[in-house]
């Protein structure tokens, strides 16, 4: 196995018809189908690139930009933005296509964080990744600050060491009512 791949190795995309089956109550494709779509092909670029099988450690925030249509061909691209050790983070891009019309929408991007595991299941190494251009630094730049920032967030409410008093001013303009015991 090579040590270091570019994103360029590793880059997927699927497009997938929407049906009936996949709306929710409201007529629209079901959200829940769009992220079963997107942590399969994440999965689908991360097992490439390690040439292990993944799983999802973390999937970042998930914003539904524009509602997708049954009959919209749904395209979703996948590449590798940064990879850890043991861990990658999968770029995945979520585009829907009107099929008389042909215009598209950029509906939703997120990223995953995808573990390589091995045989029994253990954390392995994957290969690191070779960079090629600036877009690819912003974007292992942009994951590896992403990824310090959640370590921070997570620390800084730990509930071992979180002090109420610290945060109830910043409450004030919020639909809340506090009353601590």
């Amino acid at each position: 196995m090579k040590q270091f791949k570019t994103a360029a190795e590793s880059r997927l995309s699927i497009t997938e018809l929407m049906v009936p089956s996949h709306s929710n109550f409201g007529g629209k494709v079901h959200g829940g189908h769009i992220l079963s779509l997107m942590d399969q092909i994440a999965f689908a670029c991360a097992s490439k690139h390690s040439q292990r099988y993944c799983v999802t450690a973390s999937v970042n925030r998930v914003d539904f930009l524009h509602p997708v249509e049954v009959g919209d061909l749904l395209t979703l691209k996948a590449s590798i933005n940064y990879t850890g050790r043991t861990s990658m983070v999968v770029g995945v891009r979520v585009e829907s296509q009107h099929v008389t019309t042909g215009k598209k929408r950029h509906c939703n991007s997120s990223y995953f964080t995808m573990v390589a595991k091995d045989e029994n299941g253990k954390n392995i190494a994957v290969p690191g990744l070779l960079i090629q251009d600036e877009q690819g630094v912003r974007r292992f730049a942009r994951s590896k600050f992403r990824k310090e920032a959640a370590f921070q967030r997570d620390t800084q409410f730990d509930s071992s060491s979180f002090n109420a008093a610290d945060y109830i001013r910043h409450l004030t303009t919020e639909n809340v009512q506090v009353h601590l015991k």
